[in-house]
């Protein structure tokens, strides 16, 4: 199965499946960037950056925001749309969602790296039993603080910014037979 096959959500979670690619939509969401512009600032060759952003786009996370010429030729410059924040259709393939999933938790890995010491943080790790009402009040704030993050983020290396990440995988669990459930 291809990039191109399925529900338009599975799509998407196999265009987001990419480590570059989910370094792309977090590029994209503070600033409209050409590819060449997307390349340098990932450090990868034009012609990656461009064939990432036309999946990314083909998959509906991305949209074209408008065209500038640029050496006698037509840069295309693109910008992420996040609503794919919204909570995913349990029907969805879980191969799929899995892959998402592992390319975020890569990331999260490689950033590990530059992550700014002596400066506060919030790091949890939790595999709990709680009550329905609290795992759904959980997703909801999850969710208002990706929310908050995404529409004040800003284009790279602007005045009065930091560079921030957030990195968040909730998920339920499946019972264990050792739990008794």
């Amino acid at each position: 199965m291809s990039l191109e096959d399925g529900p338009s959500e599975v799509r998407r979670l196999r265009a987001g499946a990419h480590p570059l690619r989910l370094e792309m939509l977090s590029l994209l969401t503070g600033a409209e960037l050409s590819a060449a512009e997307v390349a340098r600032e990932l450090a990868t060759t034009q012609a990656n950056a461009s064939y990432h952003l036309r999946v990314l786009q083909r998959a509906g996370l991305l949209e074209a925001a408008g065209e500038e010429k640029v050496n006698g030729g037509i840069a295309k410059r693109y910008r992420a749309l996040w609503d794919r924040q919204e909570p995913r259709d349990p029907e969805h393939a879980d191969e799929d969602a899995d892959a998402e999933i592992l390319a975020m938790a890569e990331m999260a890995t490689n950033r590990v790296a530059h992550r700014m010491r002596g400066v506060p943080g919030h790091f949890t790790d939790a595999a709990l039993w709680v009550e329905p009402e609290v795992w759904h009040a959980v997703l909801e704030r999850l969710a208002d603080a990706s929310r908050l993050l995404h529409e004040s983020a800003r284009p790279p290396r602007s005045a009065g910014t930091v560079r921030a990440n957030l990195s968040v995988l909730a998920f339920r669990l499946e019972d264990r037979p050792e739990d008794g459930r």
